[in-house]
């Protein structure tokens, strides 16, 4: 295990009904709200109202500012930022999944934040150049889509429309004063989205999982246990969307799975995501189904470095028996029972089946050539290559694309 550092100042609040404490909690943190939601948000509107008569009543003035899409861009935050500035707004309220969350964030830095707003971000790994904030308007998260913990961690992610840039942003200041999560708010999530969601929660777990520093006893049990319960609830909040307590568990499970308590020790970084942002951006891909799609394909590329973790994982999450086989035998047997699971639950495991609102992208060789790059140019090292254990030159990005295609 590694040496680390770990502090989180999140505030949460949790469980069915506690949504009708966002007035009284926004209003210890200031008088002017900039509400940040989705500019396609009829199927919450309900939400919204609610939330906005609560502060109002609370004695705060509100601001909406419903312009963020999935995969969330650069001219949103900016657009963000003005709105919040011309309004006044003090502190800032997030409703919705991680796009929602993360334009918050950068909304909230970005009002006091100095020069161009994409310096915020890491757009490189083989330098850093990003200067991250220092300071944010309060934040108060109400999320209604359990997957990227953005409601309990100080991270961001955001795409540069102009230059087909997704990348991120984790600072301190971004931490917010206030989550409040409410399961009952997810109990509406059309099947797809609970499952990119629970895909999405899992990816986070796995990549420290699968990038092994040895030692760490805790934290694999951890990992071990999000994954588990995150298969366990997607199935039944699946079969029963009302189900509450499935629903519950999964928001635990995926707040946990990036909280910063799974990979303290641990090393940290998320190679799989980089495959998925550059497909997002390019194709605007949901977030989960890019990792789902890519999850498989690191596996199986990574195998052979890691042989006895994937072992370790096919026993212990898919009751892979272990004894007197082969320990390749066994990690093939769990990764294919993982993508079996992604499967059953709907969603991709592969580029070419892929959609974008219900429809599939067709992806030409050029297309793959250019995230193929697109990965290279952001996010290999020095060295050039990924730096995850073991570490992927640029001959295996291309063929992690190759096992996803």
């Amino acid at each position: 295990m590694n040496n680390f550092e770990y502090a989180n100042p999140v505030h949460v609040i949790f469980g069915p009904g506690e949504s009708s404490r966002v007035g009284s909690e926004a209003s210890k943190l200031g008088k002017k709200a900039l509400l940040v939601s989705y500019k396609e948000h009829a199927f919450f509107r309900a939400l919204l109202d609610g939330v906005t008569a609560q502060m109002q009543q609370a004695g705060m003035t509100v601001t909406p500012f419903f312009e963020v899409t999935a995969n969330p861009l650069m001219s949103q935050v900016r657009a963000g930022v003005v709105a919040a500035q011309a309004a006044g707004c003090d502190v800032v309220v997030a409703v919705g999944g991680g796009s929602a969350m993360d334009s918050a964030k950068m909304i909230a830095a970005g009002v006091l934040y100095s020069g161009d707003l994409w310096n915020m971000i890491v757009t490189r790994h083989d330098h850093v150049s990003a200067v991250p904030p220092e300071r944010a308007l309060p934040l108060l998260m109400v999320p209604t889509l359990p997957a990227t913990a953005s409601e309990m961690n100080c991270g961001a992610v955001v795409t540069n429309e102009a230059t087909h840039e997704k990348s991120y942003v984790f600072a301190g200041c971004l931490f917010p004063k206030v989550s409040i999560v409410d399961p009952a708010l997810t109990a509406t999530l059309p099947a797809y989205q609970t499952a990119c969601g629970a895909a999405d929660a899992i990816s986070h777990a796995l990549e420290t999982y699968v990038n092994p520093v040895g030692d760490t006893p805790l934290q694999d049990r951890l990992i071990e246990g999000v994954i588990l319960t995150t298969i366990e609830n997607v199935r039944k909040a699946l079969a029963d969307p009302s189900d509450l307590a499935a629903r519950a568990n999964l928001q635990w499970s995926a707040i946990v799975a990036w909280n910063g308590w799974t990979y303290a020790g641990c090393y940290g970084w998320a190679p799989i995501h980089q495959f998925g942002h550059v497909l997002s951006a390019r194709f605007n891909v949901t977030h989960g189904a890019s990792l789902s799609i890519f999850m498989p394909a690191w596996m199986k590329h990574t195998l052979a470095a890691n042989t006895q973790r994937y072992a370790q994982f096919a026993q212990r999450v898919f009751g892979v028996r272990a004894k007197g086989k082969d320990p390749q035998a066994v990690a093939l047997r769990g990764i294919a029972l993982f993508e079996k699971f992604l499967k059953e639950i709907g969603v991709p495991t592969r580029l070419r089946q892929a959609k974008v609102d219900g429809k599939k992208i067709r992806l030409r060789p050029a297309d793959v050539d250019a995230m193929v790059a697109d990965v290279i140019r952001i996010s290999t090292s020095a060295d050039g290559c990924l730096g995850s254990i073991p570490k992927v030159d640029r001959e295996g990005i291309r063929r992690i694309f190759e096992l996803a295609h």
